[in-house]
């Protein structure tokens, strides 16, 4: 049987949603010790016990409703044994619930040119899952091993679209406007992404919109993408495009999730 420690890292290497909860401190009798741990998927207990009986049934039923929260990650919770749980016996335990995998941040990068060669580093630092996808063998061979980046070589990025999953992140970066404008016009068409981004000027993005009309796709779609992409920092340097690009996708994420980031120590 493997060991708790051996089934957490199972979980994390296969990216399933879990909660990992530990027994901190007991006021009173308990059937575990300080420090018992358990596992919780959305089937319910995977490994581990903090003890059985009521305070573990309740306990897995709090990291289930962990499961569906998609913007907590974490909780505490101090139970009196009898008012809470409804024990006969008196005392209280704190427990500590800790999520891993409960929503995957996806990005999908047509392009795999320098800026994104200079972006997908960044992003590999933060918790997500990319996928890029480019016609050049060359260019996605310049981008790091990881477990976290997928790469696709393909000579019909447009094709690959309805493989995305629709919370996808959209970045268009390939090697110009020439290609780039068949993965738009397949996204407007048929995808709606909570972001979607192409490469390029203002002047690129006037020209776009012509492109949209002549493709007689409603007027909205002239505004489902950005273009330029970024916040409006820095310069056209590689690097520079990069952190302004991963900013805004970081912004567009958390205005999406209503989260209200905590700078402090």
């Amino acid at each position: 049987m493997l060991s708790i420690h051996e089934q957490l890292n199972e979980l994390l290497y296969s990216h399933i949603p879990f909660v990992m909860v530990t027994l901190v401190d007991v006021v009173g009798s308990s059937p575990q010790d300080v420090g018992s741990k358990m596992l919780v998927t959305n089937d319910g207990l995977h490994g581990g016990t903090i003890g059985g009986g009521k305070v573990e049934f309740k306990a897995i039923n709090e990291a289930k409703a962990l499961l569906e929260n998609k913007l907590l990650k974490n909780s505490f919770v101090a139970w009196n044994l009898k008012n809470d749980v409804g024990m006969s016996c008196g005392g209280i335990v704190r427990i500590y619930f800790e999520a891993f995998h409960t929503k995957t941040w996806k990005i999908a990068v047509f392009g795999a040119g320098h800026v994104a060669n200079a972006l997908i580093p960044l992003l590999l630092k933060l918790e997500c899952q990319i996928h890029c996808l480019d016609t050049r063998q060359v260019w996605l061979d310049k981008l790091p091993k990881s477990s976290k980046l997928s790469l696709t070589h393909t000579n019909d990025m447009a094709s690959e679209v309805k493989q995305l999953d629709h919370d996808t992140f959209v970045l268009l970066m390939t090697m110009g406007h020439s290609t780039d404008l068949p993965i738009l016009l397949e996204i407007l068409r048929n995808k709606q992404f909570p972001y979607l981004g192409v490469i390029g000027s203002k002047a690129k993005a006037a020209r776009i919109k012509k492109d949209i009309v002549e493709a007689n796709l409603p007027s909205s779609c002239k505004d489902a993408f950005y273009c330029p992409i970024g916040l409006d920092i820095g310069n056209n340097h590689p690097q520079e495009i990069a952190i302004s690009v991963a900013a805004q996708l970081i912004q567009i994420r958390d205005q999406l999730q209503n989260v209200i980031p905590n700078n402090e120590d």
